[in-house]
């Protein structure tokens, strides 16, 4: 019987012992603030999908309208001509997404899993080459003004095939980790969503700063000094020279310039606030108002970097003289009675062009 009683005993304080095991340091004293976002999930949703239709009809129209430009007058045996629909094709496929995405944010998403993946893969491979592409046309009128000579040796259809694989490549590479952690997953709140998913906290935290900051490095910071460069190097280029049409090509470069920092850098210094706060170990109790004035400036900024992707081809070409004829060509066989105000001279703004190094302004 007593050693019933001593068993009973230790029992006992094992029951004692182990009724609080929790480690007094990990204990939370303070109230968790949970951030709903319900503001910004009314403004994304009045904002968002009105813009994004509005892009993706300007994008079609627009991109389609030097499409065709370029298949009624154009031939692809230029550098620039298969960079531009390179160009424009990027575009497009970037544009093709923005429905999807319009409808998501009026409601959730109903299209299912495998279109989760394809449209958010869709989305940035676009992204990510219209931004490449834009850059590498950049180069490629710095070597047409700077280094013509030298570059009439390597400006062939080869290494322009070459070079627009390797962006696409390097656009898909770019895109995998959206095809991977992109799922269909049912909130609480919002219903069917479209998001990263399926991994701890931590691991998708370390993920979102991968993508923030390859956006940042990758496709703003490099393309930006790399313009930059390629641009006033052309600008010092065309004053040394006795070119015609000098003002006109500085005012050209002016405004491409202006237009690319404009458009982009706001959208970009709203991507490294945003990893800054997610790398951040501080947690601060106005953590929410924080979180919804980058929320905010994120939707305003991305939705300008956007519509700038989208118009681009547009305004890189019919800035220059040649697409402005053609242009002129085609709406007066739209609009006979236009014909006798059009100047059909993209023959000799064509033979003109080839005579000379700063040819790159006059397409």
């Amino acid at each position: 019987m007593d050693n019933d009683d001593d068993q009973y005993g230790l029992f006992q304080e094992l029951l004692n012992y182990t009724d609080d095991t929790t480690d007094p340091s990990y204990v939370v004293r303070n109230t968790v603030q949970l951030c709903t976002k319900e503001s910004v999930n009314h403004f994304g949703a009045r904002f968002i999908p009105v813009f994004y239709y509005v892009n993706f009809l300007l994008s079609y129209l627009g991109n389609g309208l030097v499409l065709f430009i370029i298949y009624k007058y154009e031939k692809l045996n230029t550098v620039t001509n298969i960079f531009l629909l390179n160009l424009v094709l990027s575009n497009i496929l970037f544009a093709s997404s923005l429905p999807f995405w319009a409808t998501y944010h009026l409601s959730e998403w109903i299209f299912g899993l495998a279109l989760c993946k394809i449209v958010s893969s869709a989305y940035f491979i676009g992204f990510y080459s219209s931004i490449l592409f834009l850059t590498l046309m950049t180069f490629d009128r710095y070597l047409a003004v700077v280094h013509a000579v030298a570059a009439a040796k390597s400006r062939k259809k080869l290494y322009a095939i070459i070079a627009s694989v390797a962006v696409w490549c390097i656009s898909i590479v770019a895109s995998v980790k959206e095809l991977v952690l992109k799922n269909v997953w049912v909130s609480p709140y919002g219903g069917l969503m479209c998001e990263e998913s399926g991994y701890d906290s931590n691991t998708m935290d370390h993920w979102r700063l991968v993508s923030y900051y390859q956006q940042f490095v990758f496709f703003f910071l490099l393309p930006l000094f790399m313009v930059m460069y390629c641009y006033i190097s052309i600008t010092i280029r065309i004053l040394s020279t006795r070119m015609k049409g000098k003002c006109h090509a500085i005012k050209l470069i002016f405004i491409i310039v202006f237009t690319f920092f404009a458009c982009w850098t706001p959208y970009n210094i709203v991507i490294l606030l945003r990893a800054l706060q997610v790398s951040s170990a501080s947690k601060e109790d106005d953590r929410c108002t924080d979180s919804d004035s980058l929320d905010y400036a994120f939707y305003v900024t991305r939705n300008i970097a956007y519509l700038y992707c989208c118009i681009s081809p547009v305004f890189y070409t019919f800035l220059g003289k040649k697409f402005q004829s053609h242009f002129r060509r085609l709406l007066a066989k739209k609009v006979p009675c236009l014909m006798r105000h059009i100047s059909l001279s993209s023959q000799s703004t064509r033979t003109t062009s080839q005579r000379t190094p700063h040819s790159a302004y006059e397409y």
